[in-house]
């Protein structure tokens, strides 16, 4: 057993040292590599605070960009190369009452417009007259075949000979009671008798004649007459049409037009500036450099709902000119005068249903200022309501820088 466990020590002594020589290499190569990686770790250490030295914001980057005011462009401010070649005016003083404007239309007076009334039932056989005809009092208009004549003289007849017969009976009544043969009621019962038959034939005569027809020739053709001097401004009937008499429409209208009237509307938030009495200037679409005097008549009580408005009527003496349906306009002035503006009419600019006047500002630059224009006055001078002051200059001819802004 010695030699045994002698055997073994010597061969692990044998084979020993070359085991302790590879582990001792083992051992410097795993401290090596050790140190290596230690050396690996600290260079990434290194190189990750030099980048994040080097990376460090730029204080001036996180400043923000200072604000940048930038004028709003008006579109009425304009720029000329050479503004000396458009001449300046001033605006100059101008003494007006205020003035309302409205719109009406020409309508006749009710009180002048007279129907023409057929009393008999009948067809129209001959028109004498047409609607807009001027026409005279007692003129003949329509002729008319009825029926209605020939039953109102059958009745003028008979009253006739009824009245005849009453007239004999109470002179025989009379003769009798003279002579002592009748008593007295029987003359007084005679008397009443001739006395109601006088009265149905004045009546069937009175008939007669309304209707247009002589006794004496009796016709079944009626002419209706005008009742008054005027023009024809409504017409019902026509050649062979049927006339209904008081029952059916009236077969014309005549109406006086020596005075009609203007129908105005005046909104609500205006009516201040309207008094009855008080006078209008009327200008009518058809005649614009004519001016008539109107009278308010009437400033009916109830406004109109839906558009805000009160309907106010004016009379006016027609000069002969005044058509049914005309637009007119009508002016009302105020009692105070008010201060505006007046400028030469080249002055303003018409532009997109506006009025615009150029106004200097210095430098080249002139503004368009918009402005409210009133009458026109002499002079060729245009009245400035509101925009422009008296003293301020506008450039005398606009159009002219408007056509070289547009360019």
């Amino acid at each position: 057993m010695r030699t045994q466990y002698k055997n073994i020590h010597v061969g692990t002594a044998a084979l020993g040292c070359p085991v302790e020589r590879s582990s001792k290499a083992l051992q410097r190569t795993s401290g090596e590599l050790r140190r290596c990686a230690l050396a690996l770790v600290l260079c990434c250490t290194l190189m990750l605070l030099i980048a994040a030295c080097s990376s460090k914001p730029d204080e001036r980057a996180e400043v923000p960009p200072k604000p940048v005011v930038e004028t709003e462009l008006d579109a009425n401010n304009f720029k000329v190369d050479h503004p000396d070649q458009f001449p300046l005016v001033a605006a100059t003083e101008h003494k007006a009452v205020p003035a309302l404007n409205v719109t009406g239309v020409v309508q006749p007076d009710i009180a002048r417009a007279v129907p023409v009334i057929s009393l008999a039932t009948g067809r129209v056989i001959e028109l004498k007259a047409r609607l807009g005809d001027t026409v005279e009092k007692g003129q003949v208009l329509v002729r008319v075949r009825s029926n209605d004549v020939s039953g109102a003289y059958q009745t003028y007849l008979k009253a006739e000979n009824d009245e005849r017969l009453a007239r004999i009976q109470l002179e025989r009544a009379q003769t009798l009671y003279d002579k002592g043969a009748i008593a007295k009621s029987a003359l007084e019962q005679a008397d009443d008798t001739e006395a109601d038959a006088k009265a149905d034939l004045t009546a069937a005569t009175e008939q007669l004649h309304t209707l247009g027809i002589d006794k004496d020739h009796p016709s079944a053709i009626i002419d209706i007459t005008a009742p008054v001097s005027g023009v024809i401004t409504d017409q019902e009937v026509t050649t062979a049409s049927g006339v209904q008499g008081l029952s059916g429409p009236n077969p014309f209208t005549i109406s006086d037009l020596s005075y009609v009237w203007i129908i105005c509307d005046v909104y609500e938030n205006d009516l201040d500036a309207v008094r009855v009495g008080d006078t209008a200037d009327i200008r009518l679409n058809a005649y614009p450099n004519q001016v008539l005097k109107g009278r308010v008549d009437n400033i009916l009580p109830v406004l109109d709902p839906n558009i805000r408005t009160a309907k106010v009527r004016i009379e006016v003496k027609n000069p002969g000119m005044m058509r049914i349906g005309m637009f007119a306009t009508a002016t009302f002035y105020g009692k105070q005068a008010e201060t505006h503006s007046a400028v030469p009419a080249t002055a303003v600019l018409h532009l997109h249903d506006r009025e615009w006047v150029y106004t200097p500002l210095g430098n080249g630059h002139f503004r368009r200022v918009e402005v409210v224009t009133g009458i026109m006055l002499p002079n060729k001078q245009q009245e400035i309501v509101s925009g422009v002051k008296p003293g301020d200059q506008v450039v005398a001819n606009a159009l002219d820088l408007q056509n070289t802004v547009e360019q």
